[in-house]
């Protein structure tokens, strides 16, 4: 199906709107931890076959292209498992938001084989998951102050950056099965 036929809500979110949990379930944690530490192997699945050009190609009309997206989710995860080290290392620290729009765009993250954000995401989300699985109950319930979003809890992250994951991958398999690539 062409992308411009399709509604921009479902282009922007393939997998729908990331729902925060109000209260700690375990059932919740366990999958999120399964799906961060998945996560490079499907994002590298999902690239393997991609020339340069087809990495250059938006997944939405004004959307990023499927390398910075890519690399966007190194940028992104890099603050995450910085974010859970503040929380677990302070007491609800103010963390610092950053410019996601403007680091797609600096040169590597336009340029740049996106093996190199798979790889630093491997290690990176190794580590992670490694010091999560550590977690004690009072560990999930530490937070950090997000500027806009307010107090969030490690329980409410793991289960964001899970779904962030899903959600690029998914920018990426559903423009390449459009496109019949």
């Amino acid at each position: 199906m062409e992308t411009s036929t399709l509604p921009l809500e479902q282009l922007r979110y393939p997998v729908g709107r990331f729902e925060i949990p109000p209260l700690y379930r375990s059932a919740l944690i366990k999958p999120a931890m399964a799906a961060i530490e998945a996560l490079p192997a499907q994002l590298r699945a999902a690239v393997a076959s991609l020339s340069d050009e087809q990495l250059d190609t938006p997944y939405r009309p004004g959307g990023w292209t499927l390398r910075q997206v890519v690399h966007h989710l190194a940028d992104s995860h890099l603050n995450a498992v910085s974010r859970f080290r503040l929380a677990l290392t302070e007491d609800r620290p103010l963390i610092k938001a950053y410019e996601e729009s403007s680091w797609a765009y600096l040169h590597d993250a336009r340029w740049a084989d996106p093996e190199l954000s798979i790889q630093l995401l491997e290690a990176l989300h190794q580590r992670w998951t490694l010091l999560m699985r550590s977690f004690s109950m009072e560990e999930w319930h530490r937070s950090f102050q997000h500027p806009q979003r307010g107090e969030v809890y490690l329980f409410q992250a793991v289960g964001m950056y899970a779904w962030h994951g899903e959600h690029h991958v998914a920018h990426i398999t559903s423009l390449t099965e459009r496109m019949g690539w």
